[in-house]
């Protein structure tokens, strides 16, 4: 092996530096799924309507970034990871300025939902595929690593967009974001001009073919049981992420009270994301899967019965350690049982389910609220969708333990 190639074969020092940049660019192009979070109050006054189609921003950016996922992850299977990044600064920018400018609530969803959105999606699923090319002994830890990017956007820019909701209006606001993606995106996209090589992807072709056969379904019933999986436990999932601003602000403690538990959630969700793929090479993703499904549904039980503002800091955050690990953990099973060729596209259509669910699940919860006046019958719908993942998760983990015993 040339020294030009060890420099740049899996899990090197080079893939490790690429990690880190891939971390970069997935905290800033992944702002349009908190930034909506954020300002959901402000848009419901704004624009004089009921919390449910306050929600609808929200629901748009969601199928943006869900459909942005397979568009992308196409591309970067195609072109490499370069030009999704470029195209997703240009989105980015567009979208944040034309909503800052919006005249109306279907002006701004549409802008989440066709720029946003789509953009957006540079920094997740391509960024994962890519990432799971240049890792294979830490290849778990890799992928979760590289999925804490949307998470650590979470951590940072509902800080930074309370911030100028306060000192800038939301209109301010939107237009700097957009600003903000669009000059670190573009220059960053340079970096990543090398691809992985042939004989890399040649090796875990083989290897996910072997899995494959091993696990007795074919690539296209994974495919679906995955994505069931997914949608499921995301709409289980966006209740506290999408919610919990305007919850607080119900019960009277606050929006910046809600901004500091949306945070305190994703940083922790961060924490459990990189516990998560360090289990995950040791056990597989299907076990890790399962055993984050259950912990999750544990984490909203606690929600229905706890409301007070310092017992709420402690469930979000019990929520957030909870979760965290769940959905990098479908990028990691795809990636030990599909083909490698396909990474992108095939991780790209499982996230974009996963963001349906959020995307449905966001909407249906305050759909709920406005039914009922309360949020305890949309924590129960998470709980139920909950066991409809575990039930899922838990067959699929079964199947896959006879490989993991004779591993």
């Amino acid at each position: 092996m040339s020294l030009k190639h060890e420099r740049y074969a899996p899990d090197s020092s080079y893939a490790w530096l690429r990690l880190a940049m891939a971390l970069l660019v997935g905290t800033v192009a992944c702002v349009g799924t908190w930034s909506v979070v954020v300002v959901l109050p402000s848009v419901q006054a704004e624009f004089g309507t009921a919390r449910a189609g306050a929600s609808l921003p929200y629901t748009a950016v969601m199928l943006g970034f869900g459909f942005g996922n397979i568009l992308m992850g196409r591309i970067a299977d195609r072109y490499g990871i370069v030009v999704p990044i470029v195209m997703g600064g240009v989105f980015l920018g567009a979208g944040y300025v034309l909503a800052g400018l919006a005249g109306t609530l279907w002006q701004f969803a549409l802008a989440h939902g066709l720029l946003i959105g789509i953009g957006g999606a540079a920094g997740f699923s391509p960024l994962i595929a890519d990432l799971s090319h240049w890792f294979r002994k830490h290849r778990g830890l890799a992928v979760v690593f590289g999925a804490s990017g949307s998470y650590l956007a979470g951590v940072i820019w509902p800080q930074v967009i309370t911030w100028g909701l306060q000192n800038h209006g939301w209109r301010a606001t939107h237009i700097g974001i957009g600003l903000t993606a669009l000059v670190v995106l573009v220059p960053l996209s340079l970096f990543f001009r090398r691809r992985p090589a042939a004989e890399t992807l040649a090796a875990a072709e083989a290897s996910s073919a072997g899995a494959r056969g091993d696990l007795g379904l074919s690539a296209n019933q994974l495919q679906l049981l995955l994505s069931v999986a997914g949608f499921a436990c995301c709409v289980a999932m966006s209740m506290p992420q999408v919610h919990i601003v305007a919850y607080c602000g119900d019960l009277g403690y606050g929006v910046a009270r809600g901004a500091e538990m949306l945070s305190l959630m994703l940083l922790l969700g961060i924490i459990s994301r990189i516990g998560s793929g360090f289990v995950s090479d040791r056990i597989g993703g299907a076990a890790t899967l399962a055993l984050g499904s259950v912990m999750q549904g544990v984490a909203l039980f606690l929600y229905l019965f706890f409301d007070g503002l310092t017992s709420l800091y402690i469930v979000t955050g019990i929520f957030g350690l909870f979760q965290g690990g769940i959905v990098p953990m479908y990028a990691v099973i795809i990636r030990e049982y599909l083909p490698a060729k396909e990474a992108g596209v095939r991780i790209g259509i499982v996230m974009s389910a996963t963001i349906l669910g959020m995307a449905f699940g966001g909407y249906i919860s305050g759909l709920i609220y406005d039914l009922f006046a309360s949020y305890r019958v949309a924590f129960l719908n998470g709980l139920a969708w909950n066991l409809i993942n575990l039930a899922v998760v838990s067959w699929l983990m079964l199947r896959a333990r006879p490989r993991l015993q004779a591993a």
